[in-house]
């Protein structure tokens, strides 16, 4: 039991440090994004990196704290089997949906996405527009990132739920 929680409290703070220094990127990004519209609007001036930086720091916040979500138990959830059930009948339904569902999805996108990201970093590909950011390849890097992040959460879910299995009258 020990060493399961163990294993649950330091993956947790891993998931939940990449979580919280994330999160740190929605106050530039809603004030680059109101910049950018007072910029078109106001004085009809753009530039695609102001806008692809809004998209990069978008896909960094939801990517990587997803993690984060799922520890915290902020993910989409369907009641059908939960509304009611027990605390041991809660246990069962996410032990098998981390074992059937989360594990299996997180580990074919790592396992899809290494190539991807590589593949974009051999290249150090760069943005497709003449006046975009060259850093395609660090966000192409954040999938699997977050895959991996996903990965590490599940065995924390894993080490949690068998934990509460294994409590004397749960």
């Amino acid at each position: 039991m020990q060493i399961l929680l163990a294993i649950e409290r330091a993956i947790n703070a891993v998931c939940t440090g990449v979580g919280r220094a994330v999160v740190w990127l929605l106050l530039p990004m809603v004030l680059l994004t109101a910049v950018v519209v007072v910029l078109r609007y106001g004085f009809n001036f753009g530039r695609i990196y102001l806008q692809e930086a809004i998209v990069y720091m978008h896909a960094a916040v939801f990517m990587l704290a997803a993690a984060w979500a799922l520890r915290k138990d902020r993910h989409v959830r369907v009641d059908v089997f939960y509304r009611g059930a027990s605390r041991r009948h809660r246990a069962w339904v996410n032990l098998f949906g981390t074992l059937f569902l989360l594990l299996p999805s997180a580990g074919t996108l790592l396992w899809l996405s290494l190539d991807y990201a590589a593949f974009s970093w051999n290249l150090r590909e760069t943005s497709r527009e003449p006046d975009g950011l060259p850093f395609v390849y660090l966000l192409k890097t954040v999938i699997p990132v977050m895959a991996a992040l996903l990965i590490l959460q599940g065995v924390s879910a894993l080490c949690h739920h068998l934990r509460t299995l294994l409590e004397p009258g749960a």
